[in-house]
């Protein structure tokens, strides 16, 4: 490590000292919620420390961590969205269905990694491969309800299966 490499977490420390109450502030405001608010301030600030930046000046600092505590925000409500969804699958089970404390947790992180990337797929590569998988679609009825032809399906379920297969290799790293 230089010694740039060991000033930067002294540098994050300052950011962190000069903008963390006002980011919380701002995130309790959209939350509505102080504890929420508190947590994701602290991310932002994990986030910068996981990708070091250098920043011209206070007023780019500030920007970027401005457009930084939006997106956990964004993240914040996807996850909850997901978790919701989930919920509510698990309480139209009979209890007796129901899976430990365990499995749901690994079921929601999964869900939360599928649903992170269809949202980075290109929408109609989503919308196909949701059509395929969810609704058990032909290519062909696919296509029709897309407006596209049966080789631009076939190419977006390819697409879409290769993400499934990238997404699969790093679920499996992540346990190793």
């Amino acid at each position: 490590m230089s010694t740039s490499d060991d000033a930067y977490p002294l540098q994050v420390q300052g950011y962190y000292s000069a903008h963390h109450g006002w980011i919380q502030a701002w995130l309790n405001k959209r939350l509505g919620n102080a504890a929420d608010a508190a947590d994701l301030a602290h991310d932002v600030f994990l986030r910068l420390l996981a990708k070091p930046r250098q920043f011209d000046s206070e007023g780019h600092v500030r920007a970027y961590l401005h457009t930084v505590s939006r997106n956990v925000c964004v993240d914040f409500w996807r996850r909850r969205e997901i978790e919701q969804a989930w919920l509510d699958v698990l309480a139209s089970r009979p209890e007796a269905y129901a899976p430990s404390e365990e499995y749901r947790a690994m079921i929601f992180e999964a869900l939360q990694q599928v649903h992170g990337m269809l949202a980075r797929l290109p929408q109609r590569v989503a919308e196909a491969f949701l059509l395929a998988q969810l609704h058990g679609l032909t290519y062909r009825e696919i296509a029709t309800r897309l407006g596209v032809s049966e080789r631009s399906v076939t190419k977006y379920l390819a697409q879409a299966m290769y993400h499934c297969l990238l997404l699969e290799m790093e679920l499996d790293e992540a346990l190793v």
